[in-house]
């Protein structure tokens, strides 16, 4: 009866994102009702389709829901390891400065105008430098433990965040700087097929290395001397999980931008629902945090005219949700 129960649950956590996924496609500058959406996706299997709604559909909506999907579900996962890992509630995606060091890069890439492509190639190179860079910092003085290491990404987040300022402050304010300051707020209007191919093997990869070692990741919530006392190792552990988390930050910042408030609010929101095994915890983030972006992407590009960047709609509904789980629990 309980494994009945557990895969109904596991179903219907892996529908949701599908459900709000195929609303997302029938929402737009003009709609497009859900059974034409159904019968634009069966056009590979002959299905007669209007020109108009494949062109929408397979060209426009579907990339982006797709990178919603991917890069929800990638942030929620990363904030969820960071928490673990730093056995800190309050560990996000932009602990190590990953985030900021993919930012860097885009924003180089972007003031010296070089392509999509270079753009997204330079931000990931900027992400995997950062942690490095967090790597080598927490280990010249001591054995790179937890204080160390957040210590190193605070430098580290600082220095890029410098950067990026610096770029801000010598881009043509007429072109470059809007530019700049539009893509670092992020966005999904420019996800296409080339995107999802740039990022979806990094992201994927993260993920599910992650779910493979999610119950590990019970362990590194425990003190270092309770670790220590069942004889366990897991620096090798630790560092390949911040790795993997790595990945999914860096790429995602290469092709959307930076989007805050995921990584922090999804995986309490898990918590609150399912308890603190993390072998749970990071499916239910998988599938919550690829509906909330969904969610949060179809409002940016509906609400008014334009779009609304989507760093704005994740603080002004995440940080009340976060606000609500504090006092609901008293902590977070």
């Amino acid at each position: 009866m309980t494994n009945k129960m557990t895969f109904k649950g596991g179903v219907l956590w892996l529908l949701l994102p599908l459900l709000f996924g195929l609303v997302a496609l029938c929402i737009g500058r003009f709609t497009i009702p859900i059974h034409d959406v159904i019968t634009t996706l069966l056009m590979p299997f002959g299905v007669d389709i209007t020109e108009n709604n494949e062109m929408v559909i397979w060209n426009v909506r579907l990339p982006r829901v797709l990178m919603a999907i991917l890069i929800g579900a990638g942030l929620a996962v990363a904030g969820a390891t960071f928490q673990s890992v730093f056995a800190n509630p309050l560990a996000s995606p932009d602990t190590l400065g990953v985030s900021a060091g993919a930012a860097f890069g885009a924003a180089l890439a972007i003031l010296f105008s070089l392509n999509t492509l270079i753009v997204q190639s330079i931000a990931i190179v900027f992400g995997l430098i950062a942690i490095a860079v967090t790597f080598i910092l927490s280990r010249l003085k001591g054995n790179g433990n937890m204080l160390l290491i957040v210590l190193a990404g605070v430098i580290v987040s600082a220095f890029f965040t410098a950067l990026v300022s610096g770029i801000k402050y010598v881009a043509d304010p007429q072109e470059k700087l809007p530019e700049i300051t539009y893509w670092l707020m992020g966005s999904l209007s420019g996800s296409s097929w080339q995107d999802l191919l740039v990022a979806a093997p990094f992201i994927l990869m993260g993920i599910v290395g992650i779910y493979l070692l999610r119950w590990r990741l019970n362990i590194l919530m425990l003190s270092e001397e309770e670790i220590s006392s069942m004889g366990m190792r897991v620096t090798h552990i630790r560092w390949t999980v911040i790795l993997l988390a790595t990945m999914i930050i860096a790429a995602s910042v290469s092709v959307v931008g930076q989007v805050g408030w995921i990584g922090l609010v999804i995986p309490h929101i898990a918590r609150a629902i399912i308890g603190t095994d993390y072998r749970k915890i990071i499916p239910v983030c998988i599938s919550m945090g690829a509906a909330f972006l969904i969610v949060i992407d179809t409002i940016s590009r509906s609400v008014i005219a334009g779009e609304v960047p989507l760093s704005i709609l994740t603080a002004i509904i995440g940080a009340p949700l976060f606000a609500f789980l504090y006092f609901r629990k008293g902590s977070v």
